[in-house]
Formats: C-alpha cells, structure tokens, sequence
C-alpha cells in the first residue's frame, strides 16, 4: 500500500487541476500532433491518454495529424525516393495516391487508440464534408505538385461530431475547386482549423521543447510571447530556418481567434497534462498580447 505522503501528493496534483478544468470545460482545443510522439508507441499512448482524459473532464479536443515520415518510408519501398523544396514534398501523382494512402492508415490507428481507451473517435480527411479547400500552392522556382494551400474552412463537420461526444481526427488533405486532391501542410491545417472553429488553445507537439533566443543556452528559454515580441524575433534572425513557418503560424492563429498557442515538446510524458493542468505550464505559450494581471 502506498504511503500517506504519495497519497497526499496524488490529492494535490488533482487539486491544483481543478480550476483549469473549470476554465476550460465546454472549450475547444486543436492538437497538432507530430514528431516522435506519433512514432514512438509509449509516447503515442501517452498523448492518446492526454486526449482522451481532456475530453472526458469536458474539453473538446480535435487531433491534426501529420505522417510524413511514414509517407517518406512508403514511397521508398514502392521503388521512389522522398524530393523536398524549403522542406515541403514534392508531391507528383503517385506520390499524392501513396500519401492518402498512409495518412488515412495512420488516421485509423488513431481512431482504434483513442476507442481502446474508452473515448469515441471518428477519422476523416480535409475532403470529407468540404473540410478543407485549397488551391495549387504557388512557389518561386518550383512545381510541388498536388501540395495544397487552404482557401477555405467548413467547421460544421467538426462541430457536429463533438455536439455528438465524438473526437474528429483529421489527416490534412483537402480538394481544390475542381475536386482534385491535395496534400496540406500538417502545421497549415491545423492553424486554419483552430481559426475557423474559435480554439481555445491551439498545440503543437513538436520534437523541441519551445522557443529560445539562443538555442545553445538553455537559461535564454522563452515561456511567453506576444505576436509582436514574435515577431520581432523572426525581423532580428532569432527565429529562422525550419522554425519559422511553424512560429508564424502560431502568431498568425494568436492574432485571428485563438486565445493561446502553444508549442510543446511531444517527448515528455504526458505533456499535455502539464501544460493544461499545472500552475506553471511547459513549453512556450502566444498570445496576442500580454495579458492584464
């Protein structure tokens, strides 16, 4: 039997829980999920565990996924080999076909985890009830082919499948006006659909634990920023490179809707948890501005 102190310990964990559920009842949350937490199978059901906990004290949670690195995987056993520009892939007809493929595979396997768990999941695409719209996604110099940029969001989907207790799990592929599919950007969907349905809190699980203004000391870590303190990092180079697109997206989501964005490391256990349900949170956090004490 465990000892009066560990009990006690549990007792105030679940207490200082309280109000953040209380907070956050009845609000939706968007999960970008991604990075070695939808590889690893411990971290895979750790996060399944988050969500579907999430749902059961009373958020509306909504999952986006990625699967690029399975798609990489796919497309080199059938004899092909994975092409990026600025690290979006090259996306030719047959790599479009092996992509749905994978991504309503690993969208099921989702789907399958949150059920084992005790919490009702239905997986759909961006196609599916005219989700997600797009157009060809234009760059400088490069044809991506089927690589979709959104044009247009149709939450009702969404919102219907939790009005009905259900968790929507959605892979990012959409059509274009002329019904022809597209592969999104995982980090794109997730953005426009936080946007669209009015997300309390947007997160990303990523394979970096959040924002610093030098990456080799860890005392520069940054919890908390405002659009403009962000984006006054991207014009001075503290943010570049792979990071960049993702930051935008957060600053752009924290500008038209969504009340917070997070980005969180996905290999901590139970990230989710400590981020919602802690006084002191983990990962960096934006907001639109800074809040009012």
């Amino acid at each position: 039997m465990e000892n009066l102190d560990e009990i006690k310990k549990k007792a105030e964990v679940l207490i200082e829980a309280l109000p953040y559920i209380q907070k956050f009842s009845g609000k939706t949350v968007v999960v970008k999920y991604g990075g070695s937490a939808m590889t690893e199978p411990k971290l895979k059901r750790d996060v399944i565990k988050d969500v579907s906990l999430l749902k059961l004290v009373g958020f509306r949670p909504i999952i986006v996924h990625g699967g690029g690195k399975a798609i990489s995987t796919w497309i080199k056993k059938t004899g092909g080999e994975p092409k990026f520009v600025n690290g979006l892939r090259v996306t030719d007809e047959e790599t479009m076909e092996i992509a749905e493929m994978v991504l309503n595979r690993v969208n099921k396997g989702l789907v399958a985890l949150i059920e084992s768990v005790g919490v009702r999941a239905v997986g759909i695409s961006g196609k599916d009830a005219g989700l997600l719209k797009v157009k060809k996604k234009k760059m400088r110099n490069a044809d991506l082919g089927y690589v979709g940029e959104i044009t247009d969001v149709d939450p009702s989907i969404l919102t219907n499948l939790m009005d009905d207790d259900i968790v929507p799990v959605v892979c990012p592929i959409g059509y274009d006006e002329n019904y022809d599919t597209y592969n999104i950007n995982a980090d794109d969907a997730a953005c426009a659909i936080a946007k669209a349905v009015g997300a309390e809190k947007l997160v990303f699980l990523t394979d970096i634990d959040g924002v610093y203004k030098d990456i080799n000391d860890k005392s520069t870590f940054i919890s908390r920023l405002t659009c403009d303190e962000a984006d006054k990092l991207i014009d001075e180079g503290v943010i570049g490179g792979g990071m960049l697109p993702k930051i935008a997206g957060c600053v752009d989501a924290a500008r038209n809707g969504v009340n917070r964005v997070h980005i969180l490391d996905g290999r901590v256990p139970h990230v989710l948890l400590l981020e919602f349900f802690t006084d002191h949170g983990i990962g960096t956090m934006f907001m639109k501005e800074k809040e009012k004490k």
